[in-house]
């Protein structure tokens, strides 16, 4: 490091101290917010100790100056002076970890190479994971033991909705895991379940993206990453509104989309009355008990019969009848103690039966006594691709709700079965304040507390978005090894949530553009602006190519009839295919 490459000195006229300190710009050089600097502090009779890091504020004044109207003088040359640029450094690194404050008058450097990568512990980081480029375009790294859970998990996303550009960094740092080769072994066998909450944006993961340019591949290529779509993905949907065949709601994507359902058998069998009722405001009223009680008398007297079920004698064939059976149970002054187990007043009774009632046009369609032969209708990532996406974007807010808690709950007994970690299981949940709001109980929020803090052990890793961490259950935040904060709100931004970004971070994700985030990390004490590139993969129909011939190939020969392929009459037309 010689004198020729500094960009400037330690400064005497501020405190230095062994975790901040300022430096003056040299003339001719300059320094921007995250650069990445590093400076030497010479001792008697011990090694020179190297201080690193990363700049988080910068200032600009007129040496000479008294009065604010003094600018006009100097300008015009009347009045000496001259302007001084100076940067805070906040430090990320002190090697050897001997804790004194830079020398006043110390030459400071602009870290590259080996002192740029120590500086941000990427050196001391065995299995890297590319997030993007710093503002020195170069890479930067998420240490993969912290996301696959060897020494932490799970991921938290914050930021505007449609600003912030959550759901495309999710979606890249899943594509990053599968295809950086940190993991070895273990992203081959990864699966990731993403819930789609938002139009028909996702469902194109495994097509190519029209609009990529030679610019954003070289961009992936600096990361070491392949400009390509998702190679095996599985795309999910509710069944039509009224359609008794159970075809696929989606209207862009016409190939590889497979409808998902539950039967009354497993509805009643599995217990999933609960989630019905999955809103937070439901568990504090007294309807809860009833809810619990009608539960086990299902799973207890369900039997199937003929796609439906049948309960004391009674064949039901829908929810809607099943609805309008517990309803009438309950009614009956006769039958009400068999199914509440205790005496429940009339009130309470008819709290339970007016939810009861009015979920039957939100979930009919997804209980079924009508497609029982039909296979396969349940979403079980063990049995789909690499990548499965739900879309949710078509059912009413109580129907999203039921689909989540219901298949994370599934999810995660699975992986409770097996008992081991791997393969690991990313799930990519937006909205997660709406899922796991901060006051209140449900059985959603029940589950997802059980992924944040029993997840790691078993390989669930939650990579949660959300506009308003400040609204999510605090326990799923503070088990989040990584938290990411793209554009924000300015009453949000100063909320304690976010007490992990330096002042100047606070006012610059008010002014954040798409594609830029904040990630946090335990390796690196000053969260680091990352810039990732635009996606290769399509995140709308518009930039949607055509998909990989492969992929084509196995949806001919999937062993699944009733997958729609091609078109809506399940034929796949001459312009579906690629090839």
């Amino acid at each position: 490091m010689g004198e020729q490459s500094a960009v400037g000195r330690v400064l005497g006229t501020s405190d230095a101290t062994p975790l901040q300190f300022w430096t003056a710009v040299a003339p001719g050089s300059y320094l921007q917010l995250d650069d990445v600097v590093v400076t030497t502090r010479e001792l008697p009779d011990r090694p020179p100790v190297r201080i690193a890091g990363v700049v988080t504020q910068v200032r600009a004044r007129h040496e000479g100056a008294v009065f604010d109207s003094d600018v006009f003088a100097i300008a015009d040359g009347t009045l000496p002076a001259q302007v001084q640029e100076a940067a805070e450094i906040s430090v990320t690194r002190v090697d050897p970890e001997f804790y004194v404050p830079p020398a006043p008058g110390a030459l400071v450097h602009r870290a590259t190479g080996d002192l740029r990568a120590a500086a941000l512990h990427f050196d001391r980081m065995e299995r890297q994971i590319p997030m993007g480029t710093g503002r020195d375009g170069i890479p930067v790294f998420l240490n993969a033991d912290f996301l696959d859970g060897q020494r932490g998990a799970h991921v938290s996303i914050s930021g505007i909705s449609g600003v912030a550009t959550k759901t495309s960094f999710a979606t890249f740092l899943l594509y990053s895991v599968f295809h950086s080769g940190a993991l070895g072994g273990d992203a081959v066998n990864a699966k990731a379940l993403i819930f789609n909450v938002k139009g028909e944006d996702l469902l194109f993961l495994d097509h190519p993206n029209v609009k990529l340019d030679d610019k954003t591949t070289a961009a992936y290529a600096a990361l070491g990453l392949p400009a390509k779509p998702f190679s095996d993905v599985r795309v999910y949907a509710p069944p039509r509104m009224g359609d008794a065949s159970g075809t696929p709601d989606v209207s862009s994507r016409l190939s590889g989309v497979d409808s998902f359902y539950w039967t009354l058998e497993e509805f009643c069998l599995g217990s999933l009355l609960p989630y019905v009722f999955a809103d937070a405001d439901d568990e504090r009223q007294q309807y809860t008990m009833v809810v619990h009680a009608v539960t086990a008398h299902l799973a207890r007297h369900a039997v199937p019969a003929d796609g439906g079920v049948a309960i004391d004698g009674t064949r039901l064939s829908s929810y809607a009848d099943l609805a309008d059976f517990v309803v009438a149970q309950l009614s009956d002054d006769e039958t009400r103690f068999a199914w509440t187990g205790s005496s429940v007043g009339l009130g309470t009774v008819n709290a339970f039966a007016r939810r009861l009632i009015a979920s039957k046009r939100d979930l009919g369609r997804l209980i079924r006594g009508d497609l029982a032969t039909r296979r396969p209708h349940q979403i079980n990532t063990d049995e789909s691709a690499q990548v499965t996406v739900v879309d949710l974007h078509n059912l009413p807010d109580r129907a999203q709700r039921f689909v989540v808690g219901v298949t994370l709950k599934k999810e995660f007994e699975r992986k409770e079965k097996k008992g081991t970690a791997k393969p690991l299981l990313f799930v990519v949940l937006d909205e997660l304040n709406k899922y796991a709001p901060r006051e209140g109980s449900s059985p959603i929020k029940e589950v997802l507390l059980d992924i944040a803090e029993r997840g790691r052990s078993l390989g669930v890793i939650l990579v949660g978005a959300q506009q308003t961490a400040s609204e999510v259950e605090r326990r799923i935040v503070t088990n989040s090894a990584v938290r990411v904060v793209g554009r924000l709100d300015p009453a949000e931004a100063s909320r304690p949530e976010y007490g992990f970004l330096p002042p100047a971070q606070r006012q610059r994700v008010l002014l954040a553009k798409p594609g830029t985030m904040f990630v946090n990390q335990p390796d690196i004490p000053v969260p680091l602006c990352v810039e990732f590139p635009f996606p290769a993969w399509a995140t709308r129909h518009s930039e949607a190519g055509a998909a990989p011939a492969e992929t084509l190939r196995s949806i001919t020969q999937s062993a699944d009839p009733f997958a729609v392929v091609g078109s809506r009459s399940g034929t796949l037309s001459d312009d579906d295919i690629p090839f």
